[in-house]
């Protein structure tokens, strides 16, 4: 049977604004599950028996492929993809298309026209609760197959793992957080003890020259054992600065946790992220670090799906041999980090109502500059996200001058 083409209406859930706050709160490193999570693509694809098996997540522009088997791939565009469709009825447990190349609304497709020339898909939802879905597993093969009812729900089984891993790596992520914490309290512990103390020891040490004065040798004996006491703890409380910390002069080049990022460790991964998607429009896509801070860590809070949407917004409303630049740099006042983070881009721009319309996250969905898709809750969900880090967001732009978006946001 023959399916209409949908339109764009029809391609977005209902819900699609909670599903996308579900997806930035696990705030997951898309480059980097693929070691953890390959152990279940691969088993998903032995129970299937297919040649190849994906874990992928659906942000509002993007399929991220975060673990595969028996392909390389990393992302293609939401558009593009087969997933999408599993994820447009909160009801749905499975989706399933026999023939990809007999589908009206995949047989035009690159990977069923050409390499690998895919025939037959079977995917099931991840979901982190009954109405929301992240992406799905998915398995295919460019041979027909049928699975049986047992092995369907073998494969519901490993979905459902999957999610339970994300939940994994979320608490592991708050642990770790909890952790630095920990040491920072240490730290604040360590610094407050040392003023005291200091002050102790050097009144002991003037009692001490008083009290030889007037021979007060019990006095001094007692005041001694005072003295070796405050130097003892003065000599704990820089070991505990040192071990966590190292010398205070030298604390900004703290290797980051698991949990952080460095200004260079992110454009690192933004690089890797969003360059495929650069290349195929012909973008000239730049990011650049200019500060003597670049490798003070931070923690990584939601900083990715921040960024990352400004990209790909900035990605999709410029035309071919255009460019996006991104520039990021930290200001530290004291104990206080502040993040600069500005994209800014040669696209066709926006009128100020279109502006108006995003920071009243009114944003109505449009086309891109190649008739990319447009989802109309990317930059909605960037502000939400500025937002619930006491940020800032600034957007200047005019119609066919591009746009430029400017983001302050304290971390701590």
């Amino acid at each position: 049977m023959n399916h209409p083409k949908s339109t764009l209406e029809t391609l977005i859930p209902e819900n699609e604004m909670d599903r996308l706050l579900a997806l930035s709160e696990l705030d997951l490193d898309f480059m980097d599950l693929n070691k953890n999570l390959s152990d279940l693509t691969m088993l998903a694809a032995k129970i299937a028996g297919t040649e190849i098996s994906l874990v992928n997540l659906i942000d509002h522009y993007t399929q991220w492929s975060v673990s595969s088997f028996g392909v390389d791939i990393t992302q293609m565009p939401r558009e593009e993809s087969v997933c999408q469709y599993v994820i447009l009825d909160p009801s749905r447990e499975d989706f399933e298309v026999p023939d990809l190349a007999q589908d009206e609304r995949f047989k035009d497709k690159f990977y069923v026209q050409g390499n690998p020339n895919l025939r037959y898909y079977y995917g099931i939802p991840l979901k982190v609760n009954e109405n929301v879905s992240l992406g799905a597993l998915c398995v295919m093969d460019t041979n027909f197959k049928e699975l049986s009812p047992e092995k369907k729900e073998m494969l519901s089984i490993i979905a459902k793992e999957v999610v339970n891993r994300f939940r994994i790596f979320k608490a592991v992520d708050g642990l770790q957080k909890k952790v630095h914490e920990s040491q920072q309290i240490k730290n604040r512990v360590a610094h407050d003890i040392r003023g005291p103390l200091g002050g102790i020891i050097g009144l002991a040490e003037i009692i001490q020259m008083q009290g030889d004065q007037n021979k007060l040798e019990e006095v001094l004996e007692f005041i001694s054992m005072i003295q070796k006491s405050g130097k003892s703890l003065l000599e704990l409380a820089d070991e505990i600065l040192s071990q966590d910390y190292g010398d205070q002069k030298q604390k900004s080049i703290r290797k980051p946790t698991d949990s952080e990022f460095t200004l260079n460790s992110l454009k690192g991964k933004l690089i890797s992220m969003f360059e495929p998607q650069a290349l195929v429009k012909n973008i000239k896509l730049e990011v650049e670090v200019e500060t003597p801070n670049a490798e003070v860590p931070f923690p990584k809070n939601k900083l990715l799906q921040v960024i990352g949407n400004l990209i790909s917004n900035s990605l999709k409303f410029t035309p071919s041999q255009g460019q996006v630049a991104v520039r990021m740099d930290m200001e530290i006042l004291g104990l206080d980090k502040v993040l600069l983070l500005e994209v800014e881009d040669s696209g066709i721009g926006m009128t100020q109502e279109k502006i108006q319309e995003i920071l009243e996250k009114e944003g109505k969905s449009t086309l891109g500059t190649m008739g990319e898709v447009g989802y109309g809750f990317g930059l909605n969900l960037v502000l939400h996200l500025v937002q619930s880090l006491k940020g800032k967001m600034d957007i200047k732009s005019r119609p066919g001058e591009g746009t430029r978006f400017k983001i302050l946001i304290p971390v701590k």
